[in-house]
């Protein structure tokens, strides 16, 4: 079960173009856990939704958290919502850090981002700054005006490629692979691919992406299945078309849940019984997982037993 904290919006500022970082920290004052560079929180908003967003301030500041949420077109309630309401005060339920993307030693760094995927990589550069790691930053996003943080990166001068309006010259960023160098990469599906493309020949382990949105296989079946639920005792049968999550929800389950696109992990769900039919990007699909990603993951037998 992952730990859960009682927060309120210590602080509110607009960063970019439909973009608004809030400043997060407990009522009491009291120390959050610490976290690496590359971590992301759970935020559960008072009206029911959960949405996930990277830590974006300084791992070794444990008085605050700060996320930066980009105002989604169109919205699917989250971000609508916390440029709507959340202000300074604001009460909100958050998950302790998880890490899928950690920043792992290397000689060099070359950090790419694109839009809002300039937030996981800020405190990568902290750290590399604190170790005196050499880095370098290549920023693209459809204008200055929408680019997150780009005025608080003017100071590292020549290590910072702002790319406004431009796609980003790959072969000048990435340059030919070298021994230590590690690439990490956040942004649209679009940039990533050909970040990936591009580093295809590097050493296995070079390149780090972490993706806002997945490209993995559909939520959809060709067969209903059944799932009986141990906890709560609930037997519910998932058409085809629905995915378990919805199924679950719909029969008064309750179930975490935030990205429904099979890639954060808030799902995950202990199978008791049953094969799952693995359609995620988050587990480690070479052995046998004992656990489902329930938002798009189904079933490869008539009845699943889950621990729900």
């Amino acid at each position: 079960m992952i730990s859960k904290y009682s927060v309120t919006v210590a602080g509110r500022e607009t960063v970019a173009a439909g973009v608004v970082a809030l400043t997060l920290a407990t009522a009491d004052g009291s120390e959050l856990p610490r976290w690496r560079p590359g971590a992301h929180i759970d935020v559960t908003l008072p009206t029911g939704p959960t949405r996930q967003y990277s830590l974006c301030g300084d791992p070794a500041d444990r008085s605050s958290w700060r996320i930066a949420v980009l105002l989604e077109q169109p919205s699917r309630g989250g971000s609508a919502w916390i440029h709507d309401h959340a202000t300074v005060g604001t009460p909100l339920t958050v998950s302790a850090p998880r890490n899928l993307f950690e920043l792992e030693p290397a000689k060099s760094y070359v950090f790419v981002a694109g839009g809002v995927g300039i937030t996981p990589l800020l405190p990568m550069i902290t750290d590399a700054e604190r170790t005196g790691t050499p880095w370098a930053l290549w920023y693209g996003g459809r204008s200055r005006s929408s680019m997150a943080f780009a005025d608080d990166l003017v100071p590292f001068g020549d290590r910072v490629h702002l790319m406004a309006g431009e796609r980003i010259p790959l072969s000048e960023a990435l340059g030919t692979p070298g021994d230590g160098v590690a690439v990490y990469c956040c942004g649209p599906e679009s940039m990533i691919s050909a970040v990936e493309a591009a580093c295809d020949a590097w050493q296995p382990g070079t390149l780090h992406v972490e993706r806002f949105v997945s490209d993995g296989a559909p939520v959809t079946g060709s067969t209903g299945f059944d799932v009986h639920c141990a906890q709560s005792g609930v037997d519910v049968r998932v058409e085809e078309g629905t995915s378990v999550l919805d199924a679950l929800l719909a029969a008064g389950v309750e179930a975490d849940y935030s990205c429904t696109q099979g890639f954060c992990g808030t799902c995950e769900t202990p199978v008791l019984e049953g094969v799952p039919d693995h359609r995620d990007e988050y587990l480690d699909h070479s052995g046998t997982p004992d656990t489902m990603m329930i938002c798009v993951s189904r079933s490869r037998c008539p009845k699943l037993v889950l621990d729900i």
